[in-house]
């Protein structure tokens, strides 16, 4: 208790953490902006404006946002979600479209019924509409424009949806619509097309016998009006929408393309004739054809040429054809060989030459359009590639030889840039879907975690005895740390760092589920570098539930009661688990040997019973808070259910690691308030129409201790709850029911105390123990509100190893894309109302109540990022009391160390370890020069003395 009681007067004296600063941004934290899995028909290199030399790598991903990657490093220059402004709309088949047009800068975004313009360079909004209740089927820039339109803009045509198919064309400068053009024929719009003078409208339009015919209507670009109407025959070949391969490409000369059921037969059309080009499809090997993949450049000034890529099982090849744009003739040039394994191919174009580039495993390789002669070849410096599923490529000739970079978005959720053979960069793009993580527990120091935990547990000199034998322990060691000791000696004067802080827990690995099945494990010692990364699960909708870490492995359990355990080192699989039910969330029960994890059922029963103490709350889906013992969980010790018309939408229990470092709280006048110290609560969440009400109930009896009820909420906001030791905060949006109350978002923050009158402990002052069930005590409850600025949709709570530093509140803000860490002295609800604090209430560290609380900018732990999409807050200590470390994750991934108190325990940047030893050095040189004269003049002095 002595050294407690020494940090927590050291904790004391320090002001409130500053957040981060400038200089420790990129050095104590690490953040992965993400955009998620590009998606293939909206991603491509292209020049941001007319005078720039560079090209951006522009996508809308699979998590509709919309962003501008660096070729160069991999770096994102900006982004925008897309789905923030979108409305649902009733079509499941809606997905997000980006189109844009070299020279100009603007990009045209889709996604559902919502349209918008952004600038290429800096990803500002141009415009936005909004067509409700419509979706967004095709999309076009018209690549001439209207004699009287500016040159730098470029009108869209789209492709709406629905009963009926509307073709609209929007303005390019203001997003409003010029015209449209309805097809109440009740045809299934497809997709859209346009030359140099006219728009074509391609729907299928149901055949008398079985499949559908392919409708083609010519619409005038300067009114909408329909010029012409072309049925093809293709009801034999066409079933669906999916079955038309590809409508598009060269705007001279744009085609649609399709294969019969079987893929023995190609068909190619060039819109605006009636004429269908029939090609057998060359197979001989012995597959079906599982797919087939149309390329085509989309430049006007491009050759009307285009690229066929057919795939089976095992082996894939491609068809390189011509259109001949005086007859409008298709002919197949030339085929590129066929390779064993999986290829991917894009194009590109340079004025009016086309080039092919061919992704394999083992290398690149680019071919020009007009014939199959190959002018690069790249064997890739690290195979085997993984397989990629699709790519974008650059192409730049140099003479006689060419030079590319290509984007490939990989089937492990990884993007990277190959240039010329060699990967520049990897975006881990599937950490975008995490669903949940954890930090790596190490042997070393958990044993030296432990051996502390016990020292602070005992008398003085027992734990002066039990160092001593620590010490002797590892004395084992010395050898090894005598050979690196010059060298540590060397560096660490030399460098920055004031102290090596990797032993102290601070440098701590993560491992990371993600949803598409792959584990990846970051290194924080490398700035979230991926260590590793394995796929653990032959899915690409893995629900994952929870990752609980043991020294030296981690195990994480799915919804369908199935787990892997894995090697934090290496990543290797050591054990599988099959499932057997399916399970809503994951409990961890502590036994008498080592702690025992619990699958939860949809109803809220546990799988199993254990064998050792314990108690578990959980939720059901019928909207029930159940508590079981854990030893025997047949059936529920108690269940609460909340008044009708209220459904609960959120549980939160205390942090498993939450350490009380003091029982009560010193007032200015050496008063004491005792805390209202109960390790088994839990705040419910429960929500009515226009209501929200939070329940505190004791998990032991299920008894309710507080609640709280407020009125005009809007449940639809975020709501969010965070509680620890004697205090639980949450955050609502309220509108004003009445003219005393407030509207916006707030943020409630309750204390709890065994009395409201100071040194008393209330009715339980002498009891040496009590029961939860027949005599727990009602805690006096001490709140207060304030107004914030903006929702916070996520709540954690700093920890630390013993509990000493002030925490912090840490609130994700989803309007700002930050993080911040609130101080707890600034939420405390018995700072004075309307008046200065008293002499004593300032010595107490209290000042005067605010309503309105502003988030100040020492605050954010995110410093100036735009950290989007988080979803959950971590918070794990380390073996210094001053510091916690943070990680966030469900959108990017970030993480930092704070120090709520200031780092007390670790020197500061000021110090200088070389003005220190030169200091040191100094001074023995002094000493061994003084002492001679010295000493000569004292045996002088003696003798004059005697004489």
């Amino acid at each position: 208790m002595w050294l407690q009681a020494t940090l927590l007067l050291l904790a004391s004296c320090v002001p409130s953490s500053l957040a981060i600063y400038r200089d420790e941004v990129n050095h104590i934290d690490y953040h992965h902006a993400l955009l998620g899995l590009p998606a293939s028909q909206s991603t491509f290199f292209l020049k941001p404006s007319a005078a720039s030399n560079a090209s951006l790598l522009y996508t809308l991903s699979e998590k509709s946002l919309l962003g501008a990657v660096n070729p160069k490093d991999g770096s994102l220059v900006w982004r925008q979600n897309l789905s923030r402004s979108a409305l649902p709309v009733a079509h499941p088949s809606a997905h997000g479209l980006l189109r844009a047009s070299e020279g100009t800068n603007a990009l045209v975004s889709a996604l559902g019924d919502y349209v918008s313009s952004w600038s290429a360079l800096d990803g500002k909004l141009i415009w936005e509409n909004w067509f409700e209740g419509e979706a967004v089927a095709d999309l076009e820039l018209l690549e001439l424009e209207d004699v009287s339109a500016a040159p730098a803009t470029k009108d869209t045509v789209a492709l709406f949806g629905g009963k009926a198919g509307v073709v609209r064309r929007l303005d390019g400068d203001s997003g409003k619509t010029k015209w449209e053009y309805l097809d109440e024929s009740g045809d299934i719009p497809i997709q859209l097309s346009s030359s140099a003078t006219e728009v074509f409208y391609v729907s299928l339009q149901p055949s008398a016998r079985k499949g559908y015919r392919i409708k083609v209507v010519t619409l005038d670009p300067l009114t909408g009006r329909q010029t012409q109407q072309q049925i093809l025959s293709s009801e034999g070949d066409v079933f669906s929408a999916d079955s038309v391969l590809f409508v598009g490409a060269n705007t001279a000369s744009p085609i649609i393309v399709w294969a019969d059921q079987s893929h023995k037969t190609l068909k190619v059309n060039v819109i605006g004739t009636k004429q269908v080009h029939a090609f057998d499809t060359d197979n001989s090997s012995g597959e079906s054809i599982s797919s087939i993949t149309v390329h085509a450049p989309k430049k006007l000034e491009s050759l009307p040429h285009f690229l066929v890529h057919y795939e089976t099982e095992s082996t894939t090849w491609a068809e390189v054809y011509h259109v001949d744009l005086t007859s409008a003739l298709v002919s197949k040039a030339y085929e590129l060989p066929r390779l064993q394994g999986w290829s991917v191919f894009s194009t590109s174009s340079k004025d009016a030459n086309v080039y092919f580039t061919r992704i394999t495993q083992s290398e690149t390789t680019v071919v020009s359009s007009a014939s199959h002669g190959v002018l690069g070849r790249w064997p890739h410096q690290a195979p085997p590639m993984e397989q990629a599923l699709h790519s974008v490529s650059e192409v730049v000739a140099k003479g006689d030889t060419v030079a590319v970079r290509s984007a490939a978005a990989l089937a492990s959720g990884d993007w990277e840039l190959i240039r010329n053979g060699q990967t520049e960069w990897t975006r881990y793009e599937a950490l975008a879907g995490a669903l949940a993580a954890a930090w790596v527990e190490e042997d070393a120091q958990e044993d030296l975690a432990h051996q502390l935990e016990v020292e602070g547990h005992e008398s003085l000199y027992g734990a002066y005895m039990h160092r001593v034998k620590r010490h002797a322990r590892d004395l084992q060691h010395l050898p090894e740390w005598l050979k690196g000791l010059p060298k540590r000696i060397f560096t660490s004067i030399l460098t920055d760092e004031v102290s090596n802080l990797d032993g102290f827990g601070i440098v701590r690995p993560v491992i990371v589920a993600t949803e598409n099945g792959r584990v990846y494990a970051l290194d924080a010692g490398k700035h979230g570098a991926v260590s590793w990364k394995v796929k653990a699960a032959d899915t690409e909708s893995w629900n994952v539930k929870a990752i609980l870490t043991q020294p030296g492995s981690a195990t994480i359990h799915a919804d369908d009661g199935s787990s892997v355990t894995l090697d934090v080192s290496s990543g290797e699989i050591l054990e599988r688990t099959p499932g057997t039910t399916k399970i809503r969330s994951v409990a961890v029960a502590y036994g008498d040997t080592a702690p025992v994890t619990v699958g939860i059922k949809e109803d809220g029963a546990p799988l199993k019973s254990v064998d050792g103490q314990g108690f578990f709350v959980t939720l059901s889906d019928d909207g029930r808070v159940l508590g079981w013992a854990a030893r025997d969980n047949q059936t529920p010790a108690w269940q609460f259910l909340p008044p009708p018309g209220e459904k609960i939408i959120h549980a939160t229990a205390r942090p498993s690691h939450d350490p009380v470092a003091s029982i009560g709280k010193v007032l200015g006048n050496r008063s004491v308030l005792y805390k209202y110290l109960n390790p088994n609560l839990a705040l419910i969440t429960a929500v009515g129409e226009s209501s929200a009400t939070f329940y505190l109930l004791d998990a032991i009896s299920g008894r309710i201790l507080h609640t709280s009820t407020h009125q005009g909420v809007d449940p639809t906001q975020p709501i969010s709850s965070a509680i620890s030791e004697n205090w639980f905060a949450y955050s609502f949006w309220a509108d004003a029911v009445d003219s005393s109350s407030a509207k916006g978002y707030q943020l409630v923050i309750s204390e709890l105390y065994e009395s409201p009158i100071p040194n008393d402990r209330g009715p339980l002052d002498s009891a040496s123990n009590y029961s939860s069930i027949t005599n727990l005590p009602l805690p006096h409850v001490i709140s207060q509100a304030f107004m914030i600025p903006e929702p916070i949709s996520h709540m954690a709570v700093t920890q630390t190893r013993q509990g000493i530093t002030v925490r912090q509140l840490l609130c994700t803000l989803p309007s700002s894309n930050s993080i911040i860490g609130i101080p707890r002295p600034v939420l405390d609800p018995r700072r004075p109302i309307g008046r200065d604090p008293t002499t004593t209430e300032a010595e107490e560290g209290l000042f005067k109540y605010n309503p309105f609380l502003e988030f100040e900018g020492k605050w954010y732990h995110s410093h100036s990022r735009d950290v989007a999409g988080i979803k959950t807050v971590l918070s794990t200590p380390t073996l210094l009391e001053s510091t916690s470390l943070i990680f966030a994750f469900g959108g990017d991934i970030f993480s930092t160390r704070v120090t709520p108190s200031q780092a007390f325990d670790v020197l500061g940047k000021g110090f200088s370890k070389l003005q220190l030893v030169m200091t040191i050095v100094a001074l023995t040189a002094g000493v061994i020069i003084l002492a001679p004269m010295v000493r000569r003049k004292q045996i002088n002095a003696i003798w004059k003395a005697s004489s």
